[in-house]
Parts: C-alpha cells; structure tokens; sequence
C-alpha cells in the first residue's frame, strides 16, 4: 500500500511538473483567435491531445516490458530532467494560430511531441500497474485544460519545484534501469543495494548537470552581453 501510494505521488508530481507546457502550448496557440474560436480550440485541441496521450500512454506500458527498453527510457528520462532543470523554452517556438484549423492542428502537433516526456515519465513510475496509469492520464487532463497559467506562475514563483521535479525524474530514470528484466538482475547480481543507490544518485546527477549547464549557458550569454556592448563604445 505504501509502495503504491508513493507510485502515485510520484505520477502526481511528474504531471505538475511536465503538463504546464503542454497547457502552454494550447494559450499559446489560440492567442490569435476571437474569443469565441479559443473555448472551441481550446475545447477540441485539448481532446485530439488527450487521445494521442492515452494511445502513447499504452504503447509506453508494452514497449517498457521488452528488455533494454526501460533503460533506454530511463536514460531518455534524464535527458528530459537535465533539460527542464536546464530551463529550454520550447514554448518560445510555439507560433499563434491565425485560423481555428491552424490553431487546432499546431496544439495537436506540439503536444504529440512534448507529451512524451510525460509519457515515459508516468508509464515508468506506474509500472505497468494501469490503474496508477489511468489516474495518471486523469490528473492530468484538467492540468492541461486549466492549470497552464497556475502552474507556470507557481514554478516562477518557486522555482524549488522545477528543482525537485527534475531530481524526480533522474529518480524515475533510475527506478526504470534497474526495473529493466535484463539490466537489473544483472546489476543486483553485481551489487544488491544498487537498486536503491542507483536512483538516488541520479537524482543528484540530474541537479548537478542541470545545475551546470544552466551556470555555463548564463556565462555565454553574459559574455556575448558584455563583447555586444564592447563593440556599440
């Protein structure tokens, strides 16, 4: 009971975390709409991208029973918490529809691409259990519906949730490898413990890089700040 009640919390966290873009990306797209035309491609856009999450949900689940297959979502997962600890503004590539169509189609097409981190993220903290999965898909479809503004408002506003979001991930990324049917008997063969050692330390991992990463890509910047100024005198 315990184990599934942290599965569950865990989903709950990858989803706060990981559908605020997604959410993003529907504002972002009816921005040019009337009024009128964004409740409806809001409405339809956010249904088209509902259905592809629950199809890729399931592919997620069969495809995470082959062998090798959790461990490259789980290193696909540390990617995806390096990058979002990182700060990559994928909204920022994100144009306004000018028509419904337009509108509906660049929803449909973004959250095919953007919700497969959340995806691997939640098949992978279910399990294959599906009722944690089903609640998963759940929670969150009001998140993408309704909770765009909220949720990027809390993470500017407190950024320790991107932060512990991201040490989540790593930690998922690190449950899925050693979950994996032939990378973990493998690697409890070598060292039993390791199944517990190895999400913690990927949790760290995942902040120290996205930590550093995001330091570095802010000294380039300030950097091509100061030379940009230098040149102007």
């Amino acid at each position: 009971m315990t184990e599934y009640l942290l599965s569950l919390l865990q989903i709950i966290m990858i989803n706060l975390v990981l559908s605020g873009d997604n959410a993003v990306v529907i504002a972002l797209a009816c921005r040019n709409l009337s009024p009128e035309l964004q409740k409806k491609a809001t409405f339809w856009g956010s249904f088209g991208a509902i259905g592809l999450r629950i199809i890729l949900t399931f592919i997620a689940i069969w495809l995470l029973k082959i062998p090798f297959v959790q461990v490259v979502g789980g290193l696909l997962l540390i990617w995806i918490a390096v990058k979002l600890l990182k700060g990559e503004d994928e909204d920022s590539h994100i144009g306004g529809g000018s028509s419904f169509i337009e509108a509906l189609k660049t929803i449909i097409f973004a959250d095919l691409i953007m919700s497969l981190d959340n995806v691997i993220a939640v098949a992978g903290a279910a399990n294959g259990n599906l009722v944690l999965v089903i609640i998963g898909l759940a929670i969150s479809i009001p998140l993408i519906i309704w909770g765009s503004q909220l949720l990027m408002k809390l993470m500017n506003r407190f950024p320790i949730i991107v932060l512990l979001g991201a040490a989540l991930l790593g930690y998922t990324a690190g449950e899925m490898i050693v979950g994996d049917k032939a990378v973990g008997s493998f690697l409890e063969g070598v060292m039993p413990s390791l199944h517990m050692i190895l999400p913690v330390a990927l949790a760290l991992l995942v902040i120290v890089i996205g930590n550093y990463l995001k330091r570095k890509e802010k000294n380039v910047l300030n950097k091509e700040v100061t030379n940009n100024h230098a040149e102007t005198l």
